[in-house]
């Protein structure tokens, strides 16, 4: 029987481990050609090593077959670079029908020590990254007439987390570009959604303040293959009439974000004032605000 993507040709970024590592094989095991693209680096960005995205590689040819993955070590912050990571897709296997954006890092710091340097590293990896992949994309899937784009987004930007606006608005800009390619293309039938997931990675277990017993009882109920089921499902073609969609994947639930609206709405004849805001429209709306909320304070209970 063949599987949901057969035919298909996938990038993935960031595939090396975790995450993305486990979004590339559950891929292959539906039919799709994978370009495994990983630098190799740590969680902050620094270094390289090959060896992560070749191990992916050779995972998948062991269960599939030769010539059914290809390793890719380009960095995704690097406008010319992201072309070569897609043109590899092409090179390889002759056309590009999915990008998946999941390459990341972390800079965490409180926003009053936070240095431009981390604020930009972690804007380039993740913001930049995923408009020069899909940028370097787009090209050939407009050409085809179909694609599929499968961003990372995180609660972080959807909801908030202490100590990481570099991330947060690196993570909620992707949810506003994934929003503008599903619109712009559209007419061509190429989509793209957003994954909010919630898994055990290298990225969690790096934040500070959590201790190892948290961490492992995290691990028991996060599974980075619940995302790859979902990142699989909406890159296929059984997912077509979905696009600029948030979704997320904890544990097995799996859920579909709101995304903002107008949700109080005031007239007043004579137009507004400082005065007329603070004593009449302030009080009617305030009970409305959301609140300062952390991701864990949203989803309070345990997934399984």
């Amino acid at each position: 029987m063949a599987g949901m993507l057969e035919g298909k040709v996938a990038v993935v970024t960031g595939s090396g481990r975790g995450i993305g590592r486990a979004m590339a094989l559950a891929m292959a095991a539906e039919g799709a050609k994978v370009v495994v693209n990983d630098v190799g680096a740590a969680v902050d960005g620094q270094g390289f090593d090959q060896s992560p995205a070749q191990q992916v590689v050779a995972e998948i040819e062991a269960a599939h077959g030769q010539g059914q993955a290809v390793a890719n070590t380009d960095s995704v912050a690097d406008w010319a670079a992201a072309q070569n990571i897609v043109q590899t897709a092409i090179d390889k296997f002759g056309q590009i029908d999915i990008v998946v954006n999941n390459a990341g890092i972390l800079r965490d710091r409180m926003f009053h020590y936070m240095s431009p340097e981390e604020f930009d590293m972690v804007m380039k990896v993740h913001l930049y990254g995923a408009f020069y992949v899909s940028r370097a994309a787009i090209g050939h899937m407009r050409k085809q007439l179909s694609g599929a784009f499968v961003h990372m987004t995180s609660t972080s930007g959807l909801i908030g987390s202490v100590g990481q606006a570099n991330y947060a608005a690196a993570k909620l800009g992707i949810a506003g570009l994934s929003r503008s390619i599903a619109m712009d293309m559209q007419r061509y039938n190429i989509r793209s959604n957003c994954i909010g997931p919630h898994a055990f990675s290298r990225m969690i277990e790096s934040i500070p303040g959590q201790d190892e017993a948290a961490l492992q009882a995290r691990a028991a109920k996060t599974r980075p293959d619940q995302v790859a089921v979902l990142a699989t499902f909406i890159a296929s073609d059984a997912a077509n009439g979905m696009s600029g969609q948030i979704v997320g994947a904890r544990g097995n639930e799996i859920y579909l974000y709101n995304q903002p609206r107008p949700i109080r709405i005031m007239h007043r004849s004579t137009g507004w004032t400082p005065a007329t805001l603070a004593e009449h429209w302030f009080p009617a709306v305030k009970n409305s605000f959301t609140p300062l909320e952390r991701t864990r304070d949203v989803y309070a209970w345990d997934a399984i």
